[in-house]
């Protein structure tokens, strides 16, 4: 493909492709169907990225792409690390990239440019209508149409200038004339909304509703405050991004997106939003009202591609995504804190990248344990609805939940070894959060390392040592497949 702008969802496909990890579905409907199909690949061990077409009541070409980041290889070359590593290389490749990018983002400002494919076909007026695209419901008890789940919502500090990319869910609303944008309290773009309204009664925005999967993963982690994802993202990728300014906000537009729609919200405008089926797995959180941008026009590429990140019960779009990103930059925040003996993080999938977050340390002192586990429990890659925190010794794999299990049920005295912090950041999407009540959570800090003063008299693991398994599996391994 030739003369595609940087960040063309189009080119990201074709590398899918070129690696064999795109499936291509026809005649999916939207409504359930495609969530239903896509939830059941994001269960498989080694889940494909999978574009649809033909889908029912739209014409042909115009299609949704999900699981664009589910296996390390996928997300490799989202991140530009290479698309051959394993789930622990890829952590590895990743370990220090974050803070490097950060700070090299502001010598990638954005390149403005005139025209981008996006102006191929514009809907105005009347005809500004989201649902001429498949917009999916992709469970069965949503409270509508959500459109943003893969999205990139921009929005920018009025004060500073610097714009914020964030990926929140966006459900459509009156017919498809307008859709909610439910920003997550606390987070660069929600600030942002809020000092607009705040200054003038209104905030601007500009969405993009089908890009590079690079901006959605940027979207959706704490980059640090004061920093463009945009720039960021440039800093990754170690050119400057193309953007076209909206016409109505003066916001960026990433030329390389399919559809893209920018306004005003105001505090005025509102309309009431979800349910939906949450990255917790569940249908967290009361449907309630929340700002409502009004769709007057739309840009959209010939045969446009909506990019697609349902969340769900984990596994599920964007689990493995999160998973990777928190458990590097965890890993890489104890690091920098100088605490010594940090081997590994992995924040599980199984709590949706937050939940649950194993480290495993070599002890080096008494109290070792309990400062990496208060630490990492407070980091600000893991400040945000964590839950558990497990510290474990190097010999255990963090990425193998029987491991950890086996090291707190053996290595650790429920009387002794948990520490509960309290009044912790949480969220409204928590489904343990009782109605009304202020989104604090708890969270337990796990000392699953065998007890310091007891490291050598400890009884020995009852496993063969490594080295010798390896030649066994050379001499016997045709036995064993």
């Amino acid at each position: 493909m030739t003369d595609e702008p940087l960040l063309s969802l189009r080119t990201f496909i074709e590398d899918v492709e070129r690696i064999g990890e795109l499936r291509h579905v026809h005649g999916a409907h939207w409504d359930l169907e495609i969530g239903g199909i896509a939830e059941l690949s994001y269960r498989r061990p080694k889940p494909q990225a999978l574009l649809f077409d033909d889908i029912v009541d739209y014409p042909s070409g115009h299609r949704l792409l999900v699981g664009s980041t589910g296996t390390s290889r996928r997300f490799g070359r989202t991140l530009r690390l290479g698309d051959d590593l394993d789930d622990f290389g890829l952590v590895e490749a990743l370990r220090g990239k974050p803070s490097k990018w950060a700070a090299a983002a502001r010598d990638f400002p954005v390149e403005v440019v005139e025209r981008a494919p996006f102006h191929e076909n514009v809907l105005e007026g009347n005809d500004a209508n989201l649902l001429a695209f498949p917009v999916p419901r992709w469970h069965g008890h949503d409270g509508g149409r959500f459109i943003g789940t893969g999205c990139l919502v921009v929005t920018s500090d009025p004060e500073t200038g610097v714009h914020n990319g964030g990926c929140y869910r966006m459900q459509v609303q009156d017919d498809g004339r307008a859709t909610t944008i439910a920003a997550v309290p606390g987070k660069h773009g929600a600030q942002n909304i809020e000092r607009w309204f705040a200054r003038e009664g209104r905030a601007p925005v500009t969405v993009s509703f089908g890009h590079d999967p690079l901006l959605l993963a940027l979207g959706g982690t704490e980059v640090p405050g004061g920093i463009s994802e945009l720039e960021y993202a440039g800093a990754v990728l170690g050119q400057r991004v193309p953007v076209v300014l909206g016409e109505e906000t003066g916001l960026p537009i990433p030329a390389g997106t399919e559809i893209v729609v920018e306004g005003w919200l105001t505090p005025e405008e509102s309309r009431v939003e979800g349910p939906f089926g949450e990255w917790t797995g569940y249908y967290a959180g009361s449907p309630r009202p929340t700002p409502n941008l009004r769709v007057n026009r739309i840009y959209y590429r010939d045969n446009p591609i909506l990019l697609g990140a349902p969340p769900g019960k984990p596994p599920h779009d964007y689990s493995y995504m999160r998973t990777v990103m928190k458990s590097a930059m965890i890993q890489d925040e104890l690091v920098s804190m100088g605490v010594p003996g940090v081997k590994s993080a992995w924040a599980h999938e199984t709590g949706g990248g937050r939940l649950f977050i194993a480290v495993a340390i070599e002890q080096r002192y008494a109290g070792h344990a309990r400062q990496v586990g208060y630490l990492a429990a407070q980091c600000p890659a893991a400040a945000y609805m964590n839950r558990y925190v497990v510290v474990v010794d190097e010999d255990i794999d963090v990425t193998d939940l029987g491991e950890v299990v086996w090291a707190m049920s053996t290595r650790s005295d429920p009387a002794t070894d948990i520490e509960i912090m309290n009044r912790t950041w949480g969220s409204k999407l928590d489904p343990m959060l009782e109605p009304d009540q202020t989104p604090y959570n708890s969270r337990a800090v796990i000392d699953a390392c065998r007890p310091w003063h007891r490291l050598k008299s400890f009884p020995r693991v009852a496993e063969s040592d490594p080295a010798y398994l390896r030649e066994v599996q050379q001499r016997w391994g045709q036995f064993l497949d």
